[in-house]
């Protein structure tokens, strides 16, 4: 069951607008970036167990956690507007997540180096038991860097709570040779680009008028 709203959850910024709209995360980094569109939002922790299916794609994956997150927060506040989202790395038809300690994200990082990867990064807008949902493709291919330079990478930044252990947005950039995606705050965790269409679909003004 979803927690209730707390105050203290409620985005800062000055716009306001007549949709009630929520963030179904606890992710630092995606209260950040819906931060910057100006509009008001709560956030609301889905609870939504994140393991695998069996033979489920990344793809599929991404697709399915970030519906199920918007979803089991609708369905205790219905008449609001939730955003769900999720990130899955596919390397190879593997799926890789968040790595969560230091020898978790080395062994990420080993595996990565010299591969050509793409991040999953789906979201989702539910409201009164409809949902839409798309799926952000980011391809990225990682630099052949030695274990001693990955360690003082982890060292440095401690990416632990990101899928595929580097930030993209921080230091993790000089761990890629390059970035191919069509919206570009996908990689860190919200392809905002998406966001606005599908909130724009909903009938928010984005930017709102002041």
């Amino acid at each position: 069951m979803s927690a209730a709203p707390n105050p203290s959850n409620l985005s800062k910024n000055s716009a306001s607008q007549s949709k009630r709209l929520i963030l179904a995360s606890t992710s630092k980094y995606r209260k950040e970036l819906l931060g910057r569109l100006g509009l008001s939002f709560e956030t609301i922790s889905p609870e939504v167990d994140e393991a695998p299916l069996p033979n489920e794609t990344p793809e599929l994956m991404a697709i399915r956690l970030a519906q199920a997150k918007a979803l089991a927060v609708s369905l205790s506040h219905p008449s609001a507007y939730v955003i769900g989202s999720d990130q899955v790395v596919d390397l190879n038809g593997v799926a890789m997540g968040k790595p969560g300690n230091h020898t978790n994200a080395m062994v990420q990082l080993q595996k990565l180096r010299g591969q050509t990867v793409k991040f999953h990064t789906a979201v989702c807008v539910a409201h009164a038991g409809s949902a839409k949902t798309v799926n952000a493709i980011t391809e990225v291919k990682f630099r052949e860097l030695d274990d001693a330079t990955l360690e003082a990478y982890l060292i440095a930044e401690t990416p632990y709570d990101c899928a595929g252990s580097a930030k993209s947005e921080g230091m993790g950039i000089c761990l890629l040779e390059y970035v191919r995606s069509d919206d570009p705050t996908a990689l860190i965790g919200l392809p905002l680009i998406t966001v606005c269409t599908l909130l724009r679909e909903a009938g928010f003004s984005i930017p709102l008028n002041q």
